[in-house]
């Protein structure tokens, strides 16, 4: 008999893919908002649109390093301190955690006795796993993890923030704002379709969704340096 291949479920790239698309979301939005609303301004020369676009993108990468890392940091610690108190509560009064665990199992249609059986032997080959896992809802695969999140999202911001810089570098200063506008929401456009189809959801949805926002900050912001710009 052929041994089956193991599943591989999409649900395990979600600590990192959420952090990656968010980065380079962000990087090409928030760079290309940058270049664009900066550009718009009628003074501004190319050399200073480039300083904008680079400081943008180091500034950027590392505040969504220190933010992933910050948020999920937060995070572990509180997974943390509920694994401690579930440690602690199995040692203190086993019985009632294993009626816990039993309750969990027939909440989800196991016949009570038949609960009380698999969670014996779920606490017998790891009680507290069991518990973290059907109690707590923390597995190995959600489970947070601040330094990944940090460099994923740090990275992803870098490449995202490089497209639209690198419009910007070879393209001429009357045409910038446009060809990068374009260029910024092809880009988003593609990152959307890629994180729907790596996730698994419908991928004209994702698209529209990041195209759409994206859009919407950059005129924000084109308006916005074009009425500084003229106005100092």
């Amino acid at each position: 008999m052929t041994k089956a291949a193991p599943e591989r479920h999409l649900v395990t790239r979600i600590g990192w893919l959420r952090a990656a698309v968010l980065g380079a979301n962000d990087g090409i939005v928030s760079t290309a908002s940058l270049i664009v609303g900066v550009a718009a301004a009628p003074t501004t020369t190319a050399s200073g649109i480039l300083l904008a676009g680079t400081a943008g993108l180091v500034a950027g990468a590392m505040s969504m390093a220190a933010g992933e890392y910050v948020s999920v940091a937060s995070q572990a610690d509180t997974e943390a301190a509920d694994l401690r108190r579930e440690s602690r509560e199995l040692i203190e009064q086993p019985v009632f955690e294993h009626e816990e665990l039993a309750r969990i199992w027939a909440g989800r249609g196991v016949e009570l006795d038949l609960a009380r059986r698999v969670a014996g032997q779920l606490m017998a080959a790891d009680a507290l796993g069991a518990h973290a896992r059907d109690e707590l809802g923390i597995s190995a695969t959600t489970r947070a993890r601040p330094v990944q999140a940090a460099f994923t999202s740090a990275a992803a911001f870098t490449v995202g923030a490089a497209m639209p810089l690198a419009m910007a570098v070879v393209t001429p200063r009357a045409h910038l704002v446009l060809a990068v506008s374009l260029a910024s929401l092809l880009f988003l456009a593609l990152l959307g379709a890629v994180g729907a189809r790596t996730g698994g959801a419908p991928v004209g949805r994702a698209t529209l969704r990041v195209t759409l926002w994206g859009a919407i900050a950059m005129a924000l912001t084109a308006a916005i340096g074009r009425l500084v710009g003229i106005a100092v």
